[in-house]
């Protein structure tokens, strides 16, 4: 176990930290359960995106197609990391590198191309630049989860050709509040031995309204079916089959906190917070190596409605980050990974002109990252953004279409120095168009179409890496003569709804002019890039092909049972396929199929739930990669609620308990760098209690 990432460390360094947890344990935390009158939320609350759509729609009236996670289904659906919690929906997937590090793969795509968001706002952390680094948020502390799946870079920055995952955690409160709301878990068990809860509370006097969070979660070693090592493996290149039924080096200890306050009013409100994120992990990769992970963020927000007849409302969203990222080799400070900088966005919504509403924009962001160490693979950069959007819906009686427009300036300084050369700048102009159309044919039937232009400027790593990534095994070179990656997609879905029966399915088509990746070379170097067949790290450039990836997604639940309790049936499945045009090979780390289905029980205060999820055989593999064996995944849950708890009017209590991989099934992510030492863990229980007041 970490030691020096306990809750002790954190009150020590976060003073916020400490005041969130006193006045979550204080008397007073405790009396306003007993006189709240109304819970926070109530547990069969109905999704609504408000990711999707810059002008309030709800997730059944977008265009694009979005999942939304929230209230009960989020709490049951969590995991200790973002990728893990998102990897149920269809159509996504995750990097998993361990339990610790994983980011959402959405439809083959993943790294920069998904652009993870908090409350709006990109996080600022060095996720995207290594598997092995963890997201800076927690979703222990989340209270929604929305979800685009395809390109949204006209909204949300030309990165965005992958869609976008906005964590909502309303640490700026923004609707009025009379009284105290809150609602708490914990949990424990599982195959990583979890440890884990947070508390949420907000006070208001009807103008003012203050938010207080907390959380930490405790981890160990992850227990596994069988060996780390997998056997493809094993008869490929020789390694040993070793570290049968643990994967060590897989602990971890994270906590956190936030303090946030707003004043509301009739037409809107302004509010200030800060959090902290602290996490300490073991990498897998390496044995050896730790990452030590802190961020401190200030976020401010505001938004003021009813303005006018020409411009109706205007929103700014900003956040300050300063994250430090240390990776710990037997006890010394090996690398250090630094990121401060901000991003914002502010975004006035013109009245309606007939039928036609929309939403004029600025973004921008201004960061450092500075890689200090021997193992620093990528120069200090500074990257300084700006651009600016339009988005426009027209409602014409049965349809709605959508088009919108974006173009930015982006600025990479790289400040050179050794390996990595002469200081340079790289501009860039990436320019987005979307056009989308959603037909209901009646109350039941609709269809949706979206069509993209995207372009993406090079990130950092992929124009000036130089150095050993140990962490993938892999000498990264990149190019500095990379143009903007340039796509067209086409993206259709349709929709079906009746009661309690749903579905959709969809497809989807994108087609990259140059698509930028890594790929090996075949060549075996050491440490300084110089060709050794004993070196150790397989030689990888960045380079650009052009590429085209499509598939197809689909989720349906039919209630099949009523009468003594309810059942329904879920189903769910995805596809994608990736190739390379010039030679027609796969690209690499790209999911194979999955199709699933579930049952849902509910009668009186219980609720059980079984899913079973088929992921089959990945054999279309590219040069240097192994195939990933077939898994029938089977989970279930079971929960109670309490009718009345304690006799204390608006609190309800829920007790759960989660049973992972029944059939202790090796299972290996495709999409995962590590897909070959590091399985998802075995069959496992984890029990817990979450409640609301």
């Amino acid at each position: 176990m970490f030691k020096n990432a306990s809750m002790v460390r954190m009150f020590t360094r976060k003073p916020v930290a400490m005041a969130v947890a006193i006045a979550l344990s204080s008397p007073c935390f405790l009396a306003a359960i007993a006189v709240a009158d109304e819970p926070i939320m109530n547990i069969q609350t109905q999704p609504v995106a408000v990711t999707g759509n810059p002008l309030g729609a709800g997730s059944d009236d977008l265009v694009v197609p979005v999942a939304v996670l929230n209230g009960r289904e989020l709490s049951l659906r969590r995991e200790s990391t973002l990728g893990e919690t998102l990897n149920s929906i269809s159509g996504v997937s995750s990097s998993y590198f361990g339990p610790n590090a994983s980011r959402p793969v959405i439809r083959g795509i993943d790294g920069d191309r998904v652009r993870i968001m908090q409350n709006g706002v990109g996080i600022l952390d060095a996720s995207a630049l290594s598997p092995d680094h963890a997201v800076s948020v927690d979703p222990l502390i989340a209270e929604q989860i929305d979800v685009i799946r395809g390109p949204a870079t006209v909204l949300y920055g030309s990165g965005a050709v992958g869609g976008i995952v906005n964590v909502v955690d309303h640490r700026i409160p923004k609707e009025p509040l009379n009284g105290i709301v809150g609602r708490g878990e914990a949990r424990s068990g599982g195959a990583d031995d979890e440890k884990s809860g947070a508390a949420v509370m907000d006070v208001g006097n009807g103008l003012l309204v203050i938010h207080a969070d907390a959380y930490q979660r405790e981890t160990n070693d992850l227990d596994i079916p069988g060996f780390a090592i997998s056997k493809r493996k094993n008869l490929n290149d020789g390694t040993p089959r070793v570290s049968r039924g643990r994967l060590i080096n897989s602990a971890s200890e994270g906590d956190g906190g936030a303090l946030g306050a707003s004043l509301t009013f009739d037409s809107g409100y302004v509010g200030l917070s800060y959090s902290a994120f602290n996490n300490e992990y073991g990498t897998v990769a390496e044995p050896s190596v730790s990452i030590v992970m802190d961020s401190d963020r200030w976020d401010f927000a505001s938004e003021a409605r009813d303005l006018g007849s020409v411009i109706n409302r205007v929103k700014f969203r900003m956040a300050h980050t300063d994250y430090k990222h240390q990776e710990i080799e037997d006890g010394e400070i090996g690398t250090t990974f630094l990121n401060r900088g901000f991003e914002g966005s502010l975004e006035a919504a013109h009245a309606k002109i007939g039928n036609l509403s929309g939403v004029l924009g600025l973004q921008f962001q201004n960061t450092k990252f500075e890689a200090l160490g021997d193992e620093a693979f990528v120069p200090s950069t500074q990257t300084v953004s700006k651009g600016i959007y339009l988005y426009e819906e027209l409602l014409l009686d049965k349809i709605k279409l959508s088009m919108g427009g974006r173009i930015d300036k982006a600025e990479v300084d790289s400040a050179g120095g050794g390996r990595f050369g002469a200081a340079q700048t790289i501009d860039f102009t990436p320019r987005n168009l979307s056009a989308g159309a959603l037909y209901s044919f009646n109350e039941n039937w609709a269809l949706s179409t979206n069509l993209t232009h995207t372009e993406r400027a090079p990130t950092q790593n992929e124009l000036f890496a130089n150095g050993p990534h140990l962490a993938t095994g892999q000498f990264e070179i990149g190019d500095a003569s990379l143009d903007t990656e340039r796509s067209n997609g086409l993206d259709a879905q349709l929709r079906w709804k009746s009661g309690k029966h749903s579905f959709s399915v969809g497809g989807f088509y994108t087609r990259f002019n140059n698509f930028i990746i890594l790929f090996s070379t075949g060549n075996t170097v050491d440490t300084d890039g110089n060709i050794d067949p004993a070196g150790g790290l397989a030689e990888a450039v960045v380079g650009a092909v052009p590429a085209v990836f499509k598939g197809f997604e689909f989720e349906a639940r039919f209630r099949i049972y009523e009468g003594v309790g309810d059942l329904d049936l879920n189903l769910r499945g995805d596809y994608v396929r990736a190739t390379n045009r010039d030679t027609d090979d796969p690209l690499p780390r790209i999911s194979p199929m999955h199709l699933g289905f579930g049952l849902d029980y509910k009668f009186s205060q219980w609720n059980s739930r079984l899913n079973v999820l088929r992921g089959f055989e990945q054999d279309r593999t590219s040069d240097n990669e192994l195939a990933t064996g077939a898994y029938t995944r089977v989970d279930a849950i079971l929960t109670y609620k309490f009718k009345s708890t304690f006799g204390v009017k608006g609190m309800g209590l829920e007790v759960f308990a989660k049973a992972r991989n029944l059939l202790d099934e090796e299972i290996r992510e495709h999409t995962s760098f590590l897909k070959d030492i590091a399985p998802l863990g075995g069959r496992s229980l984890l029990i817990g209690l979450r409640g609301e007041f």
